[in-house]
């Protein structure tokens, strides 16, 4: 069984980088056609898909977030991280982690996620 945990700080202040960890056993996460991805849900909203790294080491980015997110790895760890730069209250969120399965035709956002991490929550505030 894979299980995945979502491991950083609660607390970031506004301008500040968002680092978080996705901490990954009971599988690899270079085996061949999963996607690794992030989502966040802010309070009273609905769950956002924010970006993935697949078992190539490709990353791929939501359009409304690619220019402050940068996804990486460390299969060493069997682990990916997020980054999210220059935050403001409105990041505050549930950040959470999943593994999803690619499908011919359709990229991560579009992918089914079987595996998902508890989450943690992530407040911006000074």
């Amino acid at each position: 069984q894979v299980l995945l945990q979502e491991s950083g700080p609660g607390l970031v202040k506004p301008s500040q980088t968002l680092s978080l960890t996705c901490t990954v056993s009971g599988g690899s996460i270079t085996t061949n056609y999963y996607y690794w991805s992030w989502f966040r849900q802010p309070p009273g909203k609905g769950k956002e898909w924010m970006g993935a790294i697949d078992w190539n080491d490709n990353t791929y980015y939501s359009p409304s977030l690619k220019s402050r997110t940068s996804i990486s790895r460390d299969t060493s760890k069997n682990q990916f991280t997020l980054q999210l730069t220059s935050v403001t209250p409105e990041d505050t969120a549930v950040y959470t982690c999943a593994r999803g399965s690619w499908r011919l035709g359709k990229g991560p956002q579009a992918s089914e996620y079987a595996n998902w991490g508890q989450g943690t929550q992530v407040t911006v505030s000074s």
